[in-house]
Formats: C-alpha cells, structure tokens, sequence
C-alpha cells in the first residue's frame, strides 16, 4: 500500500503538504494541490484513518449500551441514532448487555483507553458505580447514573398521566399495570407511578404485576400474560410496555374477551409492534428520532467540551387505537 511519503515524493512536495491537502487545512497554493490530488489517484493512496484518529486524539466512534438490541424500542432507537450520529461524522458501536456479563465493562474500558469517544448508556444495569470515576463524555439514556453524567429522556409523567385518564375516559374500573422492579435509577419508571397516582386521585385503585428484573423476550412476556389472567380474572384493563401489553392482548384474544368493550389495553412506547396485528393498540408513544437526534447532539456536545443541559425532557404523546 502507498504511504503517504510516496505521495509526497511523487507529487514532489513535503509530507505536510499532503497531510494539509488530506484535511482540507491549512494553505496549499492549487499547483500543489494538483499535484498532490493526482498522486494520489495514481498510487491509489487510501489514508490510513486510523493514525489519523490517533493523531487527532479521536475514533469518532461513539459506543452504544443497551439491553438487547432485539427489543422494538432499542432496535428503533439504535437505528435512529446512527442516522443522527453520521451527520455529526460519528459511526456507531453498539454493546447488548442481554447475556453479556462482562459487555458494558469492556465498552467502558475501551472508552477509558480511547478506543471510542463516548459512551450512550441506555442500559438497565444495577453497575452504577462503575462510571462514577470516568470522566469522559458519558451520556445516560432513560436513566440517573449521578449527578455528574447528562440525561435524556422523555416526558414520562404526562406519559402515566395520559395514559391514566385514557383508562378513566374509557370507563375502567379494574386496571392492572405491568411493570419491571422498580429501581429509583430508571427514570422510565415515572410513567408507573404517575399512572398509579393519577387513577387514586380518581378513586381507583391500580393493580402492580411486577415483572423480573432485565427480561425482554416474547416468551417471557407470554408466560406473564397467562400468569396475569389466571391471578386477576376481573380486570377490565391493562397498561404496560409494547411487547408485554401485545402478550396480554393475545392471551385475552385466547380467553375470547371483547376487546375494548370487556377490556381495555394501552402500551408504553408505541412501537411498530402496537400497529402491526389484528389492533392497532393505543399507545403512549415516545418519539424515537426525536430523542436519537437529542442524545446525538447531547453526546456530540459533551465530546466538544460545549456546555450543555443536565436533563432533557422530550414531549411525549398518546395515539388512540382499538383497544381503548
């Protein structure tokens, strides 16, 4: 392969000359420039990016954590955020911490090293500490690590609100709400609460069916909806995230209910998989590109040293369906 010493000697200028001609920096007369653009395309001269981004202190890479890329909302997100981030000229490295023990403490390590230039972390692990003594461009997705590290997240208390005074507009009387272990880390969690909250205002009480910690596959989800409906067979409604609330809808499809008329469903997140079945299912949906673009910006920023926000709130909104 051609160095780029050989461009220089065949276009017979100096080594920076060329270096400043690669970067576009600099001032280069455009005989020189010539010369040097058409040695390069005469040795065929690909720049080695690497010692390139090792000379600039940079990999524009940005790593990425999440549960399980597999899940609808963190498969979306994932895509939208590499879409955000190749506009700032990032490329993306993405960790599945789903049976992965040792996943996010390699990926934190590859960013101490300076293998990657920031970390999105958007995980649901208990390891909190383990960035409390990285001080490197760190953004949390959905979640508090510490007051040091930014968050981005949506507005998931009008999220609970809206989807509460859906179940009261409906004329739900018996609701159930499907959550995972609750963890004062996870900001998502606020949907939860505001919902309970909301319907005790309104003298009703919510039923908690609280799920195991980190599970994200559809057979989980299945065998929890067969366990809700045999523990509660008076509920008239049922709030969760997509994939689980889809696993009720089906099992309720099974026990041959009236859906909306015997009982009501509305899912948290708003995915493609609430509009993909026999229901478009009424959904609290969280804009995914919004937030990509957000947290793109947010890591971006933190990589520049510019000043930014310690929380970002994103609007939330309901999209009525079939089931409520």
């Amino acid at each position: 392969m051609a160095s780029i010493r050989d461009v220089a000697k065949l276009a017979q200028v100096a080594p920076s000359t060329v270096s400043l001609v690669l970067n576009n920096k600099g001032y280069v007369s455009e005989a020189s420039r010539k010369k040097v653009l058409d040695a390069i395309e005469k040795l065929n001269y690909v720049p080695n990016e690497l010692a390139r981004n090792l000379y600039r202190n940079s990999t524009n890479i940005i790593g990425i954590i999440v549960p399980d890329v597999a899940h609808p909302f963190f498969g979306a997100f994932i895509g939208a955020l590499e879409i955000a981030l190749y506009k700032y000229n990032y490329k993306i490295m993405v960790c599945s911490t789903i049976e992965r023990e040792n996943a996010e403490h390699e990926i934190v390590d590859m960013l101490k090293r300076q293998m990657i230039d920031g970390i999105i972390m958007g995980c649901h692990s208990l390891e909190v500490d383990l960035y409390d003594n990285v001080n490197k461009p760190i953004v949390a997705f959905d979640r508090i690590i510490n007051n040091k590290i930014p968050i981005i997240r949506s507005d998931h208390e009008k999220g609970g609100r809206l989807a509460a005074q859906a179940m009261l507009k409906a004329g739900c009387k018996y609701p159930l709400q499907i959550t995972g272990i609750k963890n004062s880390s996870m900001s998502a969690y606020l949907h939860h609460s505001a919902f309970k909250d909301e319907l005790s205002r309104n003298g009703i009480e919510v039923i908690n069916y609280e799920m195991e910690w980190n599970k994200f596959d559809m057979n989980y989800f299945k065998r929890v909806a067969v366990d809700v409906f045999e523990k509660y067979p008076h509920i008239d409604g049922v709030y969760g995230a997509d994939m689980v609330v889809c696993a009720c809808l089906g099992e309720a499809r099974k026990r041959k209910l009236d859906i909306p008329k015997d009982i009501k469903f509305i899912a948290y997140d708003g995915t493609f998989i609430t509009e993909s079945s026999f229901y478009n299912i009424t959904a609290i949906v969280q804009p995914i590109n919004i937030l990509a673009q957000k947290t793109a910006e947010m890591i971006v920023s933190l990589i520049k040293n510019e000043n930014i926000e310690k929380e970002v709130i994103v609007p939330i909104s309901i999209r009525y369906g079939d089931t409520c």
